[in-house]
């Protein structure tokens, strides 16, 4: 038998030159046209005089592909059009739903035809914000559940996906965008470009680049299509940019040695997977590097430091305010890159295994941390103090501390076990005067202790994301 047609054909966001070549021939080709009939101004020059015009108002989809089908049967040609793409919340969807219920398979042929949606439009008319990965969400709860929308809202913008909005706003629809920019601002800077454009391609066409802290739903109705950039999209001269690589990549790691490209990589990893993005730069550069070293998403809620810690322990550095890293343990001291110290003319020293240490222990029933820290302390008494082994270290240098025998430059906190090491950390925060970096609870370690020390003195790599240097 043969088959009879329905052509569903995507007539672009609304400007006659954005229809493509093929979309026309099935216009001009076809017996019946189906479609809204708001549509139909954008094709009018193209139907056949003798072609039947079939018009509907919205929320009339499914009567409109009832008209379809039942013409197909009779032996027409029909064109369903959609604006936009057909199959991008058009009617390609429902025609291929209806030709299944209806079991008609053997009888009617379904062609789609694609054209360019209201997103892609949009998009051109901001500059270039879909350069990456992206979705496309629409916000109408009419056929989808709120929460099955907000849902993917959260993938959306924990994924760094750009997204372009569809149904932002009605008369009945207020509230759903508001909802939406407040998850997104957990996930963006308040910085991030959105774009949004009314009536694209058409007569009253309104097209505005603004940020995530400008944003003003209000300008918004159901017409309208918004993109949201993600972590790397910019704003350069009014033109809304998201880059095809991060960062520049094949630019900024061409001189990388190998160990160091591996290092760059893993951080832009890590960056784009924190749950929370938008805190100071020196504490997410420690923070980014305490991930790094455990593989533990976990940092993120246990890593404390004081309001701008890193970047005062690394100015103090700069201004020669101390020449001296002190380690509770050696493993401590053999974590922090040698190239890095022999650059900034710094010197690391732990006292463990000094032989006056376990004379000093012996004689005062002290622990050789105990020991060491208060030998360390009558030489290097403004040091930078980084602890990774022993809770006794730190209660020794708090004493220390409130004695007036130890003023250190600054405190990288980090000891782990589960005997004193919660307590130690609660002594060493009362400091408030001594900038500080504390891996709370009984979480941490020679490892963690040693890349906070690396953290701070390569502070001057935070902005371009690029560490390793001295690897």
């Amino acid at each position: 038998m043969k088959k009879n047609k329905i052509i569903v054909a995507g007539i672009g966001p609304g400007s006659p030159e954005d229809i493509t070549p093929a979309v026309l021939q099935a216009v001009q080709a076809s017996d019946v046209i189906v479609g809204y009939k708001y549509y139909f101004r954008f094709i009018k020059d193209y139907v056949r005089p003798d072609a039947l015009c079939i018009d509907s108002g919205m929320k009339a989809e499914r009567q409109r592909a009832e008209e379809a089908f039942r013409y197909a049967l009779e032996g027409k040609t029909v064109c369903v059009i959609s604006s936009g793409d057909a199959g991008i919340y058009g009617m390609s969807p429902l025609i291929y739903e209806m030709m299944r219920e209806k079991g008609i398979t053997d009888q009617v042929e379904v062609e789609v035809l694609p054209g360019i949606s209201a997103f892609q439009k949009a998009a051109a008319l901001l500059g270039c914000p879909i350069g990456h990965d992206l979705c496309i969400i629409s916000l109408s709860d009419l056929m989808t559940p709120w929460l099955r929308i907000e849902k993917r809202i959260e993938a959306a913008a924990a994924g760094d996906f750009i997204t372009a909005i569809y149904n932002p706003k009605s008369q009945g629809r207020y509230w759903q965008i508001y909802r939406l920019l407040e998850i997104f601002a957990q996930h963006r800077s308040p910085d991030t470009p959105i774009g949004y454009v009314r009536q694209a391609g058409r007569e009253e066409q309104v097209v505005k680049l603004t940020t995530l802290a400008e944003f003003d739903p209000e300008e918004l109705d159901m017409f309208t299509v918004v993109i949201i950039g993600n972590t790397q999209s910019y704003n350069f001269e009014g033109h809304f940019i998201t880059p095809r690589g991060y960062y520049d990549e094949g630019t900024l790691d061409k001189d990388a040695k190998i160990g160091q490209a591996i290092m760059i990589e893993s951080f832009r990893t890590i960056n784009s997977e924190l749950a929370n993005p938008n805190i100071p730069l020196d504490h997410k550069w420690a923070l980014i590097h305490s991930i790094h070293t455990t593989a533990d998403f976990e940092m993120e809620k246990i890593l404390y430091s004081d309001p701008g810690a890193v970047s005062s322990i690394y100015q103090a550095m700069l201004d020669g305010k101390f020449d001296t890293i002190i380690t509770d343990v050696t493993m401590v001291a053999s974590g922090i890159r040698k190239g890095m110290l022999e650059r900034l003319g710094l010197q690391v020293k732990c006292y463990l295994n000094d032989p006056r240490t376990k004379e000093l222990a012996d004689l005062k029933g002290i622990t050789r941390s105990q020991a060491g820290i208060r030998l360390a302390v009558e030489e290097h008494p403004n040091a930078l103090f980084a602890v990774g082994n022993a809770p006794t270290a730190i209660i020794e240098l708090c004493d220390l501390i409130r004695r007036g025998k130890a003023q250190p430059t600054g405190m990288v906190v980090a000891p782990v076990g589960f005997v004193q090491v919660r307590e130690s950390k609660y002594m060493a925060k009362v400091f408030k005067d001594i900038p500080k970096i504390i891996v709370e609870g009984r979480k941490g370690g020679s490892n963690l202790a040693a890349t906070l020390v690396n953290s701070i003195l390569t502070l001057d790599d935070a902005e371009a994301l690029r560490p390793g240097r001295d690897v």
